[in-house]
């Protein structure tokens, strides 16, 4: 692997790779599916530095951050990782918004848990549009 081909995979991982969110229990599909962009793209990289800045805005004048606030930036960073979705819900589209994304977040540890998961999965980036 040489620097053109390094460089080539984190710009690739910034069109991001659909991710099927699975039932906890039975493994199967839920018919939702995200677009999210890989651990290595500009998108993450992005987020990241956010999430930073929100931790700064957060902190009291002795520089500490309150549990709430350090939660509240990890799923602003998490979300920001989300590039689009296909979600329904009463049989119609949900539109994809960072206040929905955020509303999927919270509805379930398990959907965090599998969404940083992938997002932060190489092997799921490499090779594939």
């Amino acid at each position: 692997m040489d620097l053109n081909e390094i460089e080539a995979d984190a710009q690739d991982q910034d069109r991001g790779r659909d991710f099927d969110l699975l039932d906890p229990v039975t493994g199967k599909a839920t018919g939702i599916t995200l677009r999210i962009a890989g651990p290595d793209s500009a998108t993450q990289a992005r987020a990241r530095v956010q999430m930073v800045d929100d931790l700064a805005e957060a902190a009291d004048d002795d520089g500490r951050v309150s549990a709430a606030a350090r939660e509240k930036a990890r799923l602003n960073c998490l979300a920001r990782c989300v590039l689009g979705w296909q979600v329904t819900e009463d049989g119609q589209p949900v539109p994809f918004t960072h206040a929905n994304v955020l509303r999927l977040l919270k509805a379930a540890a398990w959907v965090q848990a599998q969404i940083d998961g992938f997002a932060s999965d190489r092997a799921a980036f490499r090779g594939r549009g």
